[in-house]
């Protein structure tokens, strides 16, 4: 990829990651970017750069604009190594250039990388004149690291918005109209449930913020720029923030000997029949990221785990696990499962539900070695009265 210019003397110089296929857990099925952008004025600013390891296609395109020795800034709107990894490549062709960070910034920078380094810290308010363009810092703090930041210029009507509103997503265009929009929004879907979703809170005061700003373009640090649809991705986050659910119910679940696996069909069956919309996904072929992305905007979810050696199974522990640390908020929570000679995992299911954030609904239910027909009947009747409620939560 060249770099792309996206505004008058604005340019894309980052680097498209075709390959990548695992971020940090995160499984990136249609790869990401790293987007660095530059600004050519009476003083040049770069805005982020690369991973560890391109910082050689960086400069490259830093090159294909403008001499990389010019550099006279470099903002670094969060300290995270896919966009930090490189500054020191461009520091030794710009020895000069002040690096601008957070205080956070600077002090997570000074901790991952060795050397003098010539900080400039900002914070919201201040700004920076190139010439032409001015460069407005708001601080984003835990959005998603303490040290994020805005950088946004007014004249051009332009937020560079750092990790919100991205998405990991390889492609050759560089534009939101460049692309295919459903695949764009699942994407950054996709995006905010598996990073973002747990800062709900404080991405709807971030959003608040974002209001007394005119914004014409969004240039997020990975994936499509935002222009003509940006109106649509801040309606998705503002939905997203609120946790705002469909009447969607989640029956996720692993099975040893089909007996988890039965109570899961009944219940999930009694809820679609009592007019839910259902999606049963078995947790040996589902990875974690898909899952937590349903989660997103769904009403309820309802985990059954057999117990192995007195504690869930380890697909289910990895599952709940994951969504503890993402805080889902406003959903009801469901816990079922079989056990052998002793149990003990849908108790603990049903506390990690809890611990996600989210609220037990109805008793959970257990039944030794195969589910009788008591224990079907108490699925059906928690399908349907969950499905009854959630319809009811979200009108």
């Amino acid at each position: 990829m060249n770099h792309i210019e996206i505004a008058p003397n604005i340019y894309w110089v980052g680097y498209v990651d075709w390959d990548v296929r695992n971020f940090h857990g995160y499984r990136t099925q249609r790869g990401t970017s790293y987007n660095a952008y530059l600004i050519v004025d009476e003083k040049v600013a770069l805005i982020d750069a690369v991973k560890p390891g391109k910082g050689r296609s960086l400069l490259e395109h830093i090159a294909e604009v403008i001499d990389p020795k010019k550099i006279a800034y470099i903002i670094s709107n969060h300290t995270e190594p896919d966009h930090s990894g490189e500054i020191q490549k461009v520091l030794d062709q710009a020895p000069q250039a002040v690096v601008v960070a957070s205080e956070k910034g600077k002090i997570g920078l000074q901790k991952y990388y060795p050397g003098n380094w010539n900080f400039q810290v900002v914070k919201t308010g201040d700004s920076i004149h190139l010439g032409k363009h001015l460069l407005q810092f708001i601080n984003t703090p835990m959005l998603h690291w303490p040290d994020s930041m805005f950088t946004y210029l007014p004249a051009q009507k332009l937020l560079f918005s750092m990790d919100a509103f991205g998405q990991h997503y390889a492609t050759s265009g560089r534009f939101d109209t460049q692309v295919d929009m459903d695949v764009l929004m699942a994407e950054a879907k996709t995006y905010y449930a598996n990073i973002i979703m747990h800062l709900g809170s404080i991405v709807s005061k971030t959003l608040k913020q974002a209001q007394s700003l005119e914004i014409e373009t969004i240039c997020p640090s990975h994936g499509v720029i935002w222009t003509e649809h940006r109106s649509r991705i801040l309606s998705a986050y503002q939905g997203w923030a609120e946790f705002r659910a469909r009447p969607k119910i989640l029956v996720i679940y692993d099975s040893m000997w089909h007996s988890t696996e039965q109570m899961a069909d009944v219940l999930a069956d009694a809820a679609c029949a009592a007019g839910a919309e259902v999606k049963v996904l078995k947790l040996d072929v589902n990875d974690l990221t898909s899952l937590v992305t349903e989660v997103l905007d769904a009403a309820a979810v309802a985990v059954g785990s057999p117990t192995l050696n007195s504690n869930m199974m380890p697909t289910v522990a990895a599952f709940l696990t994951y969504l503890k640390g993402l805080k889902s908020k406003g959903k009801l929570g469901v816990a079922f499962g079989s056990y052998g000679w002793s149990g003990g995992a849908v108790e603990q299911a049903a506390e990690c539900l809890q611990q996600a954030g989210l609220e037990m609904f109805g008793e959970t239910i257990s039944c030794q070695y195969r589910p009788d027909e008591e224990t079907l009947r108490k699925c059906r009747l928690l399908g349907t009265q969950l499905a009854e409620q959630v319809i009811k939560k979200t009108k």
